[in-house]
């Protein structure tokens, strides 16, 4: 009986594939191809003698040395502290989990120049907090951060989440019955979690691993502040030194450099997807009964060095932060004489490239994520509901701008954008910026909106369409309601991460378009440091506050939306 109105909405649906689809592959595919044609000399009769020339220089290969030790480096510390927080939330009775969790992530959204500055001002001979607790080094004693070990450790703090989040979902997949058999048989303590939960939570660590060494791969801002006074370049501050001093001129060559860090993160994600096959598990989904350790007279002490970790690595290096944001000018002791708030009133109220920066980062993150709101749920109704070849590889597709470093988008946008016809450029606009980050996001709103549809019984479509209800209606009637909160929890995500990005506006930002990770990183890098430190500290203030209401409206958003919820 319904069959006419099934092939009307399959002929509906299919006539909208063309016009969603194609402009979905041109904002997050166009860059990446214009890249490649860039980097095999496009314009030179596609020859690899250009490429060659820039991978044989010493000061290209030394930048990806420092690239692979910082990263694999940061990586190794990343799994450490993700599994150790991983292993004891999820799998033990320790109290204010939800707590611990949260603290956990701050340092995954505070932008990661903030991260760098915050700990400058907690450890070196200049640091205010260590001045006032009489613990200071010598003056002129070097900065023991700006060393490779120093932009390594940061970033192994930075990244430690993601390992968090993706072990902690594979753990809860573990059923209890299995340690319970395990136990009959006589197996304790340390052989059963060597035996039975080391190697069913191994996919997961892998992925955890594979993703935080490709972020950490293309992680420009504690490289840079760490890095650059130390004249220690990774490939993104060599990208970006290049392009600063050069202009357009070196795009050519920072091309190729931007196709070496994209090579070397899609080896990383290959190694993680070839682990993740050959140890893979026939683990069903959550189990009734998961796995749970009572720590009994040891609770207190692991609560308290968890705690304690939390406080050296996160509250400490904010204090120290506060405190530089409040002396008079850098280098003057933190005291009741000497402490004041010009440093905040001239960065929120009496800066203008400041002022300019937190309007263009709102505004450039508020319209990221309600574009891409519009734009998901349409798009992931098409691919769920109308799968086809093209709408399949682009579903496979929209993952590698997110999944390629920062920086190699940056190049991307820039020769797609630089020379359009009629002799527009978009380079130097706040509109780059902005397609950058829609195409760099669109994946992070499009899987929940995704997950929430393909839940959905196709059988309320067909209904309201063999009543009359044509696609519009039965999308805004059927669809948009029950996928909003799916949308809203991603919207959410891309607002948090876009407005603190610093990786690719890096590259992308002109006068007048600063975002707040781009003053940030160039008051530190003038001397203003306690001004840097008042507006980083602000932004910290910022962050806590949004990742607060989104704790608060967790319970009404679906399950599963808000990352650091159980």
């Amino acid at each position: 009986m319904i069959a006419g109105p099934r092939n009307a909405l399959r002929r509906s649906g299919d006539r909208r594939i063309s016009w969603l689809l194609l402009p979905v592959a041109l904002i997050a595919l166009g860059p990446i191809l214009r890249l490649l044609a860039e980097g095999f000399g496009l314009g030179s009769g596609l020859t690899l003698d250009h490429a060659r020339e820039v991978l044989g220089r010493p000061s290209t290969l030394i930048a990806l040395r420092h690239s692979l030790v910082t990263a694999g480096a940061g990586t190794l510390i990343s799994l450490v502290i993700g599994s150790a927080f991983a292993f004891v939330v999820a799998l033990t009775d320790i109290r204010a989990k939800g707590a611990l969790v949260f603290c956990l992530m701050i340092p995954m959204m505070i932008p990661p120049q903030i991260t760098a500055l915050a700990w400058m001002q907690m450890m070196g001979p200049s640091s205010v907090l260590l001045g006032m607790l009489g613990l200071a080094p010598p003056l002129g004693s070097p900065q023991p951060l700006h060393s490779a070990w120093g932009i390594a450790l940061l970033l192994g703090i930075q990244h430690a989440a993601i390992v968090f989040l993706t072990l902690r979902a594979g753990l809860r997949l573990i059923p209890g019955d299995l340690v319970e058999a395990a136990r009959v048989a006589g197996a304790r303590g340390a052989r059963v979690w060597a035996q039975i939960v080391l190697p069913l939570c191994l996919p997961s660590l892998g992925a955890g691993a594979a993703m935080t060494f490709v972020t950490a791969l293309g992680n420009f801002g504690i490289p840079a502040m760490l890095g650059i006074p130390a004249r220690y370049s990774t490939l993104p501050t060599l990208i970006y030194q290049r392009l600063a001093g050069m202009g357009p001129s070196a795009l050519p060559e920072v091309a190729v450099m931007a196709l070496l860090i994209g090579a070397v993160a899609l080896a990383g994600v290959l190694a993680g997807r070839v682990f993740l096959r050959r140890r893979a598990h026939g683990l069903v989904g959550l189990s009734a009964q998961p796995l749970s350790l009572s720590l009994g007279a040891r609770r207190l002490p692991v609560e308290a060095a968890l705690w304690s970790f939390i406080a050296l690595t996160l509250a400490v290096p904010l204090l120290a932060l506060l405190a530089t944001s409040l002396i008079p000018a850098y280098g003057v002791p933190l005291t009741p004489a000497t402490a004041t708030a010009k440093a905040w009133a001239a960065v929120l109220f009496d800066q203008p490239v400041t002022r300019r920066a937190y309007a263009n980062s709102l505004l450039l993150a508020t319209l990221a994520a309600a574009i891409l709101m519009a734009v998901a749920i349409p798009l992931a109704w098409v691919m769920q509901r109308r799968p086809s070849r093209i709408s399949r590889a682009v579903d496979m597709l929209v993952d590698l701008p997110y999944a390629l470093p920062g920086v190699v988008l940056a190049i991307a946008c820039i020769l797609a954008f630089l020379r359009l016809p009629f002799g527009i450029t978009l380079y130097g606009t706040l509109t780059i910026i902005l397609l950058a980050y829609l195409s760099r996001f669109l994946v992070v709103m499009l899987r929940p909106v995704q997950a929430a549809i393909v839940q959905m019984d196709p059988a309320m479509e067909e209904a309201a369409a063999s009543a009359g209800a044509r696609l519009g209606r039965r999308l805004g009637t059927i669809v948009l309601p029950l996928s909003a909160p799916a949308a809203a929890a991603g919207a959410i995500l891309v607002f948090l991460t876009a407005v603190n990005e610093l990786t690719v506006s890096a590259l992308l930002w002109a006068g007048g378009t600063e975002t707040l990770g781009v003053v940030i990183f160039n008051l530190e890098d003038s001397g203003e440091t306690v001004m840097a430190s008042a507006l980083a500290a602000s932004i910290v203030a910022l962050i806590v506050v949004l990742m607060g209401l989104v704790q608060l409206a967790a319970p009404r958003l679906p399950k599963g939306c808000v990352p650091w919820q159980g």
